[in-house]
């Protein structure tokens, strides 16, 4: 066991930018900017490998040597999948912090929504908390500022006029009778977060 000295990294030049940040599996973000962060599907994407990792694994007779190597293909398949995973929050949350001075997150109950049997493999697989984590290390050192905020009726209020819009998760797409804004369900919810992640902060949305 060993300490060393490190120096701190001086902090970013100050930015005037700000955004919000919606979470999802349709696309992994949304930001208040309109921009879209496509979702990886990492697991997904390795599902039929590590199937058949395992279904060989289990064919194997225990004690022996040939089980142990298949043990440790298993295994490096889920390493492959938490890799790829880490590399891609660390991506994303980078080019948050390298951009934009304020940025707001929906303050979510994972293991709450884990609990959704149908769609708690994709919601484990996306892995936002990983992102929210990775970005609030580095705001603090880059002297940015995360905020999380509550995520209710995020979706459902209209983020220009502020009524109540109510949508069912399979509705895409906000339509305000009252104002006539018609906008991505995800953009709609991440200005909101926006307008509250800057009222939490003292700013005037």
């Amino acid at each position: 066991c060993f300490s060393v000295e490190c120096e701190r990294p001086a902090p970013l030049p100050a930015s005037e930018r700000v955004v919000g940040v919606d979470v999802g599996l349709s696309s992994f973000a949304t930001l208040s900017t309109g921009e879209h962060i496509a979702n990886p599907r990492f697991f997904r994407q390795d599902e039929q490998a590590l199937a058949k990792a395992q279904r060989r694994l289990a064919k194997a007779e225990k004690g022996t040597s040939e089980r142990r190597q298949r043990r440790q293909v298993v295994a490096h398949v889920h390493e492959r999948i938490r890799h790829r995973r880490s590399n891609f929050a660390h991506h994303v949350s980078r080019q948050l912090v390298s951009t934009y001075q304020i940025i707001a997150f929906e303050d979510l109950n994972i293991l709450n929504m884990l609990k959704n049997h149908c769609l708690a493999k994709s919601i484990a697989d996306a892995a936002w908390s990983q992102l929210v984590q990775y970005t609030t290390y580095k705001a603090e050192n880059a002297g940015r500022v995360v905020v999380l905020v509550d995520p209710r009726q995020t979706s459902q209020r209209c983020s220009r006029c502020g009524i109540m819009v109510p949508k069912t998760l399979s509705e895409r797409e906000h339509r305000c009778l009252s104002c006539g804004l018609i906008l991505d369900r995800d953009h709609n919810a991440a200005i909101n977060i926006l307008r509250r992640g800057l009222a939490s902060v003292g700013f005037d949305p």
